[in-house]
This record gives C-alpha cells, sequence and structure tokens, in this order.
C-alpha cells in the first residue's frame, strides 16, 4: 500500500506544475493582447490569434491523437461555439482598453457562477443552497470591485462580466458536441470556427500590421495555444479537485503584469473583491467534485 501511494506524488506534481505553467501563459497572452489594443481592433487581435495559432492546434492534436482528432460528428455544434469564443474573446479584449488587467482578469472569474445559474434555471440540474450561496458570495466579491452607484464606477465594469457569461455558455455548449469527440478535437475545431467566424467581420475594422507588431501577434497565438495545451494535460494529470483552484494563480499574473508594464496597482477593495471571488469560486470547485464522488 505505501509504494503504490508513493506513486501518487508524481502525477499529481506535474498536473500541478503544468496548470500552473498553463495559467501564467494565458496571462501572457492576455498581456499581450492589451499592449495590442492600443493600435488594433480586438478583432483583428482575435483573428490573426486564431489564423497563427491554427497550424500549431492542428499538429498538437495529431501528435497527441492522430487523424482521429480532425474528424468532427457535428460541425454545426463548433462554429456555434466558435461564434461565442468570438464574442467572449471581443468583450473581454475590449475591456483591456478602459480597465487594469487585474480587474478585467478578477471579474470574468465570475464564469463559474453563471454556469451554476445557467445549469440550474435552465438545464433543469439540481443545486444545493450551499453552491447558491457560493454564488450569491462571488456576485458580492463582483460588486466590490465594480462599486456601482460609487464615484468610481464605470459601465464599461461590466464588460468583464458579460464575457463571464458568454464563457459560461461557451464552456455549457460543449455538452452539444459529440461525446466520441475528445478535447484535442475541441481544441481544433473552436481555434478553426474562430478564425472562421471572425474572418467575415475582420475587413471592417482592418488595419495593416506594423512589423514590429509581427512578434506580439506570434507571441500571443503561442502563449494562448501552449496554455490552452498545459491546461488540458493538467486536467488529465491530477483530479479537478486539485488543479483547478490553481486557475486563481492567474490574478497573480494579472496584477504582476499589469503592474511591470502598465505600473498598474489594484486598490485595496479590487483586492478584497478578488479575494473574494476567488474563495467562493474554490469552495464551488470543491463542493462539485466532492458532490461527484458521492454520485
Amino acid at each position: 500500500m505505501s509504494s503504490a501511494n508513493s506513486n501518487l506524488p508524481g502525477p499529481y506534481t506535474r498536473g500541478i506544475v503544468l496548470m500552473c505553467l498553463g495559467v501564467a501563459c494565458l496571462s501572457a497572452n492576455d498581456a499581450i493582447a492589451k499592449t495590442l489594443t492600443a493600435g488594433y481592433s480586438p478583432l483583428q487581435i482575435l483573428f490573426l490569434r486564431n489564423v497563427i495559432a491554427l497550424p500549431a492546434t492542428i499538429a498538437i492534436a495529431l501528435i497527441m491523437e492522430g487523424r482521429s482528432a480532425l474528424r468532427s460528428h457535428r460541425p454545426l455544434a463548433h462554429l456555434l461555439r466558435g461564434a461565442l469564443w468570438v464574442a467572449a474573446a471581443m468583450m473581454f479584449f475590449t475591456s483591456f482598453i478602459y480597465l487594469s488587467l487585474a480587474e478585467a482578469t478578477a471579474l470574468i472569474f465570475v464564469a463559474p457562477f453563471f454556469i451554476t445559474l445557467i445549469s440550474a434555471l435552465f438545464l433543469g440540474e439540481e443545486v444545493g443552497w450551499r453552491r447558491w450561496l457560493a454564488v450569491l458570495i462571488g456576485f458580492l466579491g463582483v460588486l466590490v470591485i465594480i462599486r456601482p452607484g460609487g464615484a468610481t464606477f464605470q459601465l464599461i465594469s461590466l464588460l468583464p462580466v458579460a464575457t463571464a457569461l458568454v464563457y459560461a455558455l461557451l464552456m455549457l455548449s460543449a455538452r452539444w458536441v459529440d461525446s466520441r469527440e475528445s478535447v484535442w478535437t475541441l481544441l481544433v475545431y473552436i481555434t478553426g470556427a474562430g478564425a472562421l467566424v471572425s474572418a467575415f467581420i475582420v475587413p471592417f475594422v482592418w488595419i495593416p500590421v506594423r512589423p514590429q507588431d509581427f512578434w506580439l501577434f506570434a507571441g500571443i497565438a503561442i502563449f494562448g495555444t501552449a496554455g490552452m495545451t498545459m491546461i488540458t494535460q493538467a486536467f488529465r494529470r491530477a483530479p479537478a479537485v486539485v488543479v483547478a483552484p490553481l486557475d486563481y494563480t492567474g490574478l497573480l499574473w494579472a496584477t504582476l503584469f499589469g503592474w511591470l508594464i502598465w505600473r498598474e496597482s489594484p486598490d485595496t477593495l479590487t483586492i478584497i473583491g478578488a479575494a473574494v471571488i476567488a474563495a467562493s469560486g474554490m469552495f464551488t470547485i470543491f463542493r462539485e467534485q466532492r458532490h461527484a464522488g458521492e454520485a
């Protein structure tokens, strides 16, 4: 028994490291996107990110699963998910123009609470009072950050919250995908569908890319793809209850990048609100895992 237990830390450690690195990469992705919003439309940033990332995403899927990863049984479901992905990313990138990176990142972490609401109200899932309490506390954290009615309130602060709602729909829409399709298939098709959907609109906002910005667009594709790949692998290496809470390390990275690049310093209420959202989110994750174990 002791020898079997001694093997557990290895896989779990790899999962934890992969999750932390993946979140760091996605935070770097967001920081680069915020930098690019100074000269380009969020839609153009998203389009080029997906176009550049698509070949690498296909290569990773082929390596991990072979040609079967490129086969979809419900392509229309992926197209709809691509549209949701474009809408969420556009709103999130737009919020970078007006909000600090830490503030926008903290607000988008209310997505799990929207998933709970939608699941209970529209999908008929049973939600206990503890999860409802976590939802309420999470939204109190949002109110602390955006401070509606206060002198510092900005209507644009609701944009990351709207992003979280659309992102929740994106996560729940994975149920529409055929169960025979793997996470690598989902990764390939959401990248391809995102490029396709944004391609219809990007000509209206296109600005010629300056040569000095090519490396930034390459960076956002590299960090975004690497982050999603490592996070996917993290959930395969360790239980969700172990790695999912580490997603909140993104708040630390967002604060660090915001200070290093733009000298942004979140105020006390933003820090308190972010802590409340993170705490209630982690409670939801642990509660969900416990409920799944009991089932």
